[in-house]
C-alpha cells in the first residue's frame, strides 16, 4: 500500500522556506545602509537653524576634530593668539566678577576650550579651579569631553562658559548638560554670534536671542549685553533657578 506523500513534501517546502527567508535576512543585514541626515526637529524654528549635511553622529564629530587637530590651527592658538586671546577673555571674567555673576571661589568649567585660552583667563583673574572640555584634551587646561554629554556630576559647578553654541549639532542637548552640571544658583554665559553666518564648522545658525533663551527651561535671563568676542557680538547671561 502506498503512504501519503503530501505531509512530507509540505515540510520539506516548509523547510526549504526557512531557509531562504533567514539566507534573505543575513544578505539583508550585511549590506551597507544609506543614515538618514539628522535633523533636531525640536530645536529647528525661524530663530535658530541646523545645518543639513550630517549624515550620522559620527560624520558630525569628524568634521569638528577636522579643525580641532587642524596642526597648523593648533600652532596659531597655543602661539600667535594665545596672549591676545587670553587678554580678551580675562576682561570679560573681570567684568562678571565686578557683578559678582564670578568669584575666585566659583568652580569653573568652559565648554568646547580648544587649546584653554578662556581656562587660563579664569585662573590669571584668580578663579583657580577651573577647567575645560574638548573633543581634543590639551592637558593639564582640557580635558576630553562631549558637550552633548558632559563627563561631570549633577550639580558640578558654579560658573560655565561657552563661546562654541554654533558648534552644538543638538542645541537643546547642549543646553541641557549645562543645566544639569551646573549647581542652582549657578551661573552660564555664552557668547554667540547673532544674524550673521557663522564659520563652516558650525552646526547651526542662530538669528534671535528669544530662540536660544527659550531652550533654557531650568533657568532666568541675568543680562544681555553686546560684546565683541572674536567674530561673536552677544553675551547671554542666566542663572540655574534654585
Amino acid at each position: 500500500m502506498t503512504l501519503p506523500t503530501k505531509p512530507l513534501v509540505l515540510k520539506r517546502f516548509l523547510l526549504s522556506l526557512f531557509f531562504s527567508a533567514a539566507l534573505l535576512l543575513l544578505l539583508f543585514l550585511r549590506q551597507p545602509h544609506k543614515s538618514v541626515p539628522i535633523r533636531d526637529r525640536k530645536t529647528d524654528s525661524d530663530g535658530l537653524k541646523i545645518r543639513r549635511g550630517y549624515t550620522s553622529y559620527d560624520s558630525y564629530i569628524q568634521r569638528q576634530l577636522n579643525k580641532t587637530l587642524n596642526p597648523k590651527l593648533r600652532q596659531i592658538w597655543k602661539t600667535r593668539d594665545w596672549d591676545r586671546k587670553v587678554l580678551v577673555f580675562s576682561s570679560f571674567f573681570q567684568v562678571l566678577k565686578s557683578e559678582k555673576l564670578l568669584s575666585n571661589a566659583s568652580r569653573s568649567l568652559c565648554i568646547g576650550a580648544r587649546v584653554g585660552q578662556e581656562v587660563e583667563a579664569l585662573k590669571r583673574v584668580g578663579v583657580a579651579d577651573s577647567v575645560g572640555i574638548d573633543l581634543v584634551p590639551c592637558p593639564p587646561l582640557v580635558i576630553k569631553g562631549d558637550f552633548h554629554n558632559q563627563p561631570f556630576r549633577n550639580d558640578t559647578f558654579d560658573f560655565e562658559f561657552s563661546n562654541v553654541f554654533d558648534h552644538a549639532l543638538y542645541p537643546q542637548r547642549f543646553v541641557a548638560e549645562i543645566e544639569r552640571t551646573l549647581k542652582p544658583g549657578g551661573i552660564c554665559v555664552l557668547q554667540v554670534a547673532l544674524l550673521k553666518r557663522a564659520d563652516k564648522y558650525s552646526a547651526n545658525d542662530l538669528y534671535s536671542v528669544e530662540a536660544l533663551v527659550k531652550l533654557f527651561t531650568r533657568s532666568e535671563v541675568v543680562r544681555i549685553r553686546k560684546v565683541d568676542g572674536f567674530g561673536l557680538d552677544t553675551e547671554v547671561v542666566l542663572r540655574k533657578k534654585m
